[in-house]
């Protein structure tokens, strides 16, 4: 049983994630060559406060960047 873990910044839709499911189990079944019944895809998503790179929140490092 495949499991696919999607971290993501906060802000995508439903209809986008529905998307990404989508595709992702799309891709597992046909090259992993699992039941797509089997395929479990889930989401998390993050504020950029929670996220940090290279030691900087995401939230501030976009304003360093700017």
């Amino acid at each position: 049983m495949p499991i696919i873990n999607v971290h993501l910044w906060e802000g995508r839709t439903v209809e986008q994630k529905r998307q990404l499911a989508a595709k992702f189990t799309e891709v597992i079944v046909e090259v992993g060559a699992v039941p797509v019944d089997s395929v479990i895809v889930t989401f998390s998503d993050y504020a950029k406060s929670d996220w940090a790179e290279g030691g900087y929140l995401a939230s501030d490092k976009l304003r360093i960047s700017k």
